[in-house]
């Protein structure tokens, strides 16, 4: 994979252990075509303080964005600002719609709840005017525990001739996943681990009002829609991810992972 050479002057801006890049959304969607998009949050970055494998990965990917509006307030206290949040679930839309005329660009989606890709592809194939899902697979959660599945998994992206690939498979999990099997499916040029965006876009779970969003407060809304799903993420790790942006600021941050 080989960044445009529009984006390769990105800033990299220092987020404990990992980084994201000062990207505009108009720049992603405009110059991004083809390689491998990593939307960081603050359940992802406080994984990254424990999951070595996850984070021997990150230098895989081409483009980091800044996916969290709590991330974004916390570049601004650091003091190395980024230009704007750039979401996974406001990034798809845009997408998928610059595309719209773009033959050469078609796309698979890979997880979600069975039946749920299915709608999500129905739904943008109608606001895109073509067939640009070409095809969708819902695996079973424990999919890593059976090989047989992983080659159905991508006999099926193969099969659909997608040239990107959209992997929900939950912060993480996703990406380790690309890593590990993108060499078996050639046909595929743009990939982009983005979580619930399948949800989104089937239409199962609503989007938050802009003004919650831009306030920093949707980690709120998604705890009082998803108690249950969203506890762990939300209660669990932002308190831990603020103390450690602080000492970050403070300069006693110390990478978990770091050579001593």
């Amino acid at each position: 994979m080989r960044t445009p050479s529009r984006l390769r002057a990105m800033r990299e801006v220092k987020m404990l252990n990992a980084h994201v890049h000062d990207i505009s959304m108009d720049e992603l969607v405009r110059d991004f075509d083809e390689g491998l998009l990593l939307t960081l949050h603050v359940d992802m970055a406080m994984k990254l303080q424990k999951d070595p494998e996850f984070h021997a990965i990150l230098s895989e990917f081409d483009v980091i964005t800044c996916d969290s509006q709590i991330m974004y307030f916390a570049t601004k206290f650091l003091g190395t600002p980024v230009q704007e949040r750039v979401s996974g679930s406001d990034y798809f839309p845009r997408f998928y719609m610059h595309h719209r005329d773009n033959p050469a660009m078609t796309l698979f989606m890979l997880g979600g709840k069975p039946g749920v890709a299915d709608a999500a592809a129905r739904n943008i194939n109608a606001k895109v005017g073509r067939d640009f899902v070409v095809g969708a697979y819902a695996p079973s959660f424990d999919f890593e525990n059976d090989p047989t599945e992983i080659d159905a998994m991508i006999d099926a992206v193969n099969a659909s001739g997608a040239t990107a690939l959209l992997v929900g498979l939950g912060g993480g999990r996703q990406e380790k996943f690309i890593i590990k099997y993108r060499d078996r499916m050639p046909g595929v040029k743009l990939w982009l681990p983005l979580g619930g965006t399948i949800d989104y876009e089937s239409g199962s779970f609503a989007r938050p009002p802009k003004w919650i969003t831009e306030g920093g407060f949707e980690w709120l809304y998604r705890l009082l829609k998803e108690p249950r799903a969203r506890f762990h993420r939300y209660v669990i790790h932002e308190p831990p991810f603020l103390w450690a942006v602080l000492k970050q600021r403070l300069g006693l941050y110390r990478d978990p992972f770091a050579k001593r």
